[in-house]
């Protein structure tokens, strides 16, 4: 197993049970970044980042220097706007970050500001995350006290000041205009892009640059550290460290800072350092990769590195880093039925496809756990599917504005593709399911239509 000795650069302080108050985190190094970046030209605090290579860690992996460079020149004011709305299933990274180390967060916000010349910043928390936001408010408070958040930050001419908001726990504001529609006292639904893309036209209309909580925390490391410290480790197009967040069928369900893009599934699931393997001795059957709306990867994917174009080329993604373990009892009806419940659940409602797309798959599948599926429920469950994103392919087309819709879709094709036979054996249960239906799980009798294959990317059942 690969297991590296890679630097902790973002968990480091969490063996300390003080490790949230700012005595720990000045005790071990905390705001001499920010130090170290007043002393430079702000331009030079992005090229720093630039030169680091440092993905966003929220989803989407775009680089983050790049994107602080795309605010228009000229226009102000300008606003940074943390998103700690964390709500992906099975994802819990960022919520240990804001409980055990908000200090970190914060002086990734100030550096961060400093480089994209804001005078604003806006931290915004999930709404059931209460320790994160006591955390959090906590040392706000210290960082004003100290002189580290306010007027005239360590004497220079730099001034900031950081709002703390929290949600009502909605899913959907985790997609970043939608965060920016709920800051701005509205309801949480994303908008059109374009024209809104943030860092063109974001809160109240300004230029805005909206960056992950993890994503921020890796920013003082980088330039106490320097961008050659930080791109040594890991892979060539995944650089640093990553957090991952384990959970499901695995004997030590957590969340592990690995090198990034060298670590393989493999090693996560299974090093005793890390998951510790499938509890109980049983067998893989399948496992999501990157948050729930990732498509399902199986044991012959277990070898491949945790980067992201790697992944990506496989026919998933490494996402929100949460990793979801299933072993050979699961029922995959059950579980694809969970997740879209969860995505029907949360769809905001502005797009037509996804409020009743969403809402239609997760009453097929719950009619065919009840007992009443149809023989033509498969292929009535790939069309819904195919009418919210096009062709089921990865990575997936929409008719929606934001990816909520195609991530149902995700585990309907791949428990479909690769389990088949689970729903037929479910939908035989029901005597008047009509036309042919093999409840040996064999295929022998499938109806034409439901031969259609699912295109996906990636390995092929």
């Amino acid at each position: 197993m690969a297991i590296t000795d890679a630097p902790k650069i973002v968990t480091s302080r969490f063996r300390y049970d003080d490790a949230h108050t700012l005595a720990r985190y000045e005790a071990t190094g905390g705001y001499q970044a920010l130090r170290k970046a007043l002393a430079m030209p702000p331009a030079a605090v992005v090229e720093e980042v630039k030169a680091a290579s440092l993905l966003g860690r929220g989803g989407a992996g775009f680089p983050a220097g790049v994107k602080w460079g795309f605010c228009p020149p000229g226009v102000w004011p300008r606003y940074l706007v943390v998103n700690g709305d964390e709500s992906e299933p099975g994802t819990y990274k960022d919520r240990l970050l804001m409980e055990r180390d908000p200090h970190q967060i914060i002086e990734g916000v100030l550096i961060a500001s400093y480089a994209v010349g804001c005078s604003q910043a806006f931290l915004y928390v999930r709404g059931e995350m209460a320790l994160a936001q006591e955390r959090i408010a906590a040392a706000l408070n210290e960082a004003y006290a100290a002189g580290y958040v306010g007027r005239n930050i360590l004497g220079s001419e730099f001034s900031l000041d950081i709002v703390l908001h929290w949600g009502a726990g909605a899913y959907i504001v985790g997609e970043e205009t939608a965060l920016i529609e709920s800051l701005e006292g509205e309801r949480g639904m994303p908008r059109l892009k374009p024209p809104y893309f943030p860092a063109a036209k974001g809160l109240y209309l300004q230029p805005t640059i909206v960056n992950n909580i993890e994503t921020l925390s890796n920013v003082p490391w980088i330039v106490a550290n320097g961008a050659e410290a930080f791109s040594a480790l890991g892979a060539e197009t995944s650089k640093g460290t990553r957090l991952f967040a384990v959970s499901g069928h695995v004997a030590n369900p957590g969340v592990f800072e690995v090198e990034y893009g060298v670590t393989t599934f493999r090693d996560l699931i299974y090093a005793p350092v890390y998951a510790g393997g499938i509890r109980g001795d049983r067998q893989l059957k399948a496992f999501i990769p990157g948050g729930a709306s990732s498509p399902w990867f199986f044991e012959e994917h277990l070898d491949l590195p945790l980067e992201k174009v790697t992944v990506d080329r496989a026919g998933s993604m490494l996402g929100s880093g949460a990793i979801v373990v299933m072993d050979e009892t699961t029922d995959a009806v059950r579980a694809c039925h969970r997740v879209v419940r969860f995505f029907a659940a949360e769809s905001c409602g502005k797009c037509t496809p996804c409020r009743e797309g969403t809402t239609w798959l997760e009453r097929i599948l719950k009619r065919i756990l009840d007992g009443q599926g149809r023989a033509s429920d498969l292929e009535l469950l790939l069309d819904v599917a195919d009418n919210i994103s096009p062709g089921i392919t990865w990575p997936p087309k929409q008719t929606t504005i934001c990816p909520l819709g195609p991530s149902a879709v995700s585990p309907v094709a791949s428990a479909i593709r690769r389990f088949r036979h689970e729903f037929e054996a479910h939908i035989a249960r029901n005597p008047n399911a009509g036309g042919a239906v093999d409840a040996t799980g064999s295929g022998a009798a499938r109806p034409a239509a439901l031969e259609t294959p699912v295109t996906f990317g990636g390995h092929h059942g």
